[in-house]
């Protein structure tokens, strides 16, 4: 009786694994077929447009997809041309050193005194209003307050509060240089239009303010790009070098350093990353203020409403 139960249970074992064995055979086949028509899907997908028989349609890429590819290498082509660039002397010289930044700041403050020359101005033949320069300066000008106010108000607070902190930093070094860059020539347009269109013999009080607005405007931002970004930019690597390496970072919308806090090295990078912000955000502030007042002025002088 044991003896033959014993056989029992072994036969009905191997029953059962035979069945066990039958379906997994049956699963992996199953599954071998999916995938077999997985890839030839894909296969037909990279080959050309799928086509749908009952609607005897083609799939094909919208305009914008097209437009976006192409866009894409243009942009790859020009940073490619850019980085090429960047291992050159002239590079290293241009922006690696101080000279250039004092000569073009030496340059605009020249440019800027002959511009509001009062003696000069006498003799000058000043631009007519026309259509196309009402453009060009409303575009400028209006260009230059949205930059202000989107890049001030809505993109550093969105990614300061959504994002991790290296994150933000990495955002922050590819848009610093530009924004600044931007508002400087933005800034000097508007300028050079206004000061064209009002002769100084023509200013009383409230002419005289608005050039002065506009004037310390663009040297404020063009003394932060050529004089606060760069160090900024250098000491944004340096932290987010030293965090990685601690692995601290990550934290959204606040600042943990975690064991470097009691790092004396990262202490004082910090620090003057802080100083150096600051300073940025003042001076930001303040051509923000100056735009604020040419934009009241131009409220109080607006007549098609």
């Amino acid at each position: 009786m044991c003896a033959r139960s014993k056989t029992d249970e072994i036969n009905t074992s191997a029953v059962q694994n035979k069945k066990q064995s039958r379906g997994l055979k049956k699963l992996t086949q199953r599954m071998m077929q999916e995938e077999a028509e997985c890839n030839s899907h894909v296969a037909k997908t990279r080959v050309g447009p799928c086509t749908f028989p009952e609607t005897n349609t083609t799939f094909s890429r919208d305009i914008l997809a097209i437009v976006t590819e192409k866009q894409r290498a243009v942009v790859w082509a020009v940073y490619d041309r850019i980085a090429k660039w960047q291992q050159t002397k002239s590079y290293k010289i241009l922006f690696h050193t101080t000279q250039p930044a004092h000569i073009l700041m030496l340059v605009a403050v020249t440019t800027i005194a002959m511009l509001l020359n009062p003696a000069k101005s006498r003799s000058e033949v000043y631009i007519k209003p026309s259509p196309f320069i009402s453009l060009v300066y409303l575009f400028a000008f209006m260009m230059h307050f949205g930059t202000q106010m989107w890049m001030t108000f809505v993109s550093g607070l969105s990614l300061y509060f959504s994002v991790p902190r290296h994150t933000f930093g990495e955002v922050q070094q590819v848009l610093f240089p530009r924004y600044f860059g931007l508002n400087s020539f933005l800034s000097l347009v508007t300028l050079v239009i206004f000061v064209k269109l009002h002769p100084t013999s023509t200013w009383d009080a409230h002419l005289a303010l608005q050039v002065g607005a506009m004037a310390v405007c663009f040297f404020l931002e063009l003394l932060i790009r050529l004089y606060l970004a760069p160090p900024l930019l250098r000491l944004i690597a340096a932290k987010i070098a030293m965090e990685k390496a601690a692995g601290v970072g990550l934290e959204v919308g606040r600042h943990d350093p975690g064991p470097l806090a009691k790092c004396p090295h990262y202490v004082k990078i910090h620090k003057a990353f802080r100083k150096v912000h600051m300073l940025i955000a003042i001076g930001n502030l303040m051509s923000m203020a100056c735009t604020l007042l040419h934009l009241l002025y131009l409220a109080n002088k607006l007549s098609v409403l």
